[in-house]
């Protein structure tokens, strides 16, 4: 097999890989700090695809690299949206079953969300500007695509900056705070409800990214968010509930197991392999890889 064609499939996998990871650690966020699933997160992604079609395309024809920061804007203000006018009852009101209010209520929202965009959008596949459309030579002759290589840096970027602002600023330490303990996050003066309200907001944002980096790749379409929300599960449980650097390192190996698979038993099983790893991690270390065990007495 010539070293060429692994080489390629590896590169791919892993740029593939760090931009789902965009997916995983908003879900990890939201999970984190307000210990919700949200089932409503592949629609953010789509959202964010649509919103840097029409940017750029639709209405304002915007410059690609102008058009992902304001479709991220514009999708954290949704999470915030979605946090104050259908989550918040999860903490703020004395809910007999909290945790299947959440899980129905993000439920609904990705349904209602998908046929939205159905309504409004139509099925016909769109395409939003591309970032780099020149494809760029990396070893030899090996080629890849120059929106793939743009995609994953600045998927790489934000991963990184996400995981210095929880580790270096006064915020981080808030959102961390609130996800270890309420209580005492409480009595140090930290506001629980805006900080939830954050986590909603930054994690949306990230899957906003994802779906403005890889729409001009893969096509913005209403369903276009069910298989990467599929993959960001996959990540989270490999890497650890609430794991920021298991996020990152989950969403690495989850397109380097993938992109070997398909390189060296067959492509057609390409998204089964992921979860075969995953079935195994499980039986090993049920908590994920970077993730704290809980005791429940």
């Amino acid at each position: 097999m010539p070293f060429e064609y692994v080489a390629l499939q590896v590169m791919n996998g892993l740029m593939i890989g760090l931009i789902y990871g965009l997916m995983a650690l908003g879900l990890s966020i939201i999970f984190g700090i307000m210990r919700i699933v949200n089932f409503a997160h592949g629609e953010l992604y789509m959202l964010g695809g649509y919103a840097s079609y029409y940017l750029t395309e639709g209405w304002l024809h915007l410059p690609p690299l102008l058009a992902l920061p304001l479709s991220m804007l514009l999708v954290f203000f949704v999470g915030v949206f979605i946090e104050r006018s259908l989550l918040r009852p999860v903490y703020t009101q004395r809910l007999e079953r909290a945790g299947e209010y959440a899980i129905i209520m993000t439920f609904g929202l990705s349904i209602f969300l998908q046929n939205g965009a159905l309504l409004l959008f139509g099925r016909t596949e769109k395409t939003p500007a591309a970032f780099l459309e020149r494809p760029i030579n990396l070893i030899g002759n090996l080629t890849i695509g120059g929106d793939r290589v743009f995609a994953a840096v600045v998927a790489f970027f934000f991963l990184i900056v996400t995981y210095l602002v929880f580790k270096k600023t006064w915020i981080g330490r808030a959102l961390q705070a609130t996800a270890q303990s309420r209580v005492g996050a409480s009595v140090v003066g930290i506001h629980i409800i805006h900080m939830n309200a954050l986590a909603l907001g930054i994690g949306a944002a990230l899957a906003a990214a994802g779906g403005a980096l890889l729409g001009p790749i893969f096509l913005v379409y209403p369903e276009m968010g069910l298989l990467p929300v599929v993959k960001a599960f996959v990540i989270i449980v490999l890497g650890g509930m609430g794991s920021i650097p298991g996020s990152i390192i989950g969403s690495v190996l989850l397109g380097l197991i993938e992109s070997l698979g398909a390189v060296f038993i067959h492509v057609s099983y390409r998204d089964v392999y992921g979860f075969i790893i995953l079935i195994v991690v499980l039986l090993i270390r049920p908590a994920g890889l970077f993730g704290a065990i809980e005791r429940r007495v």
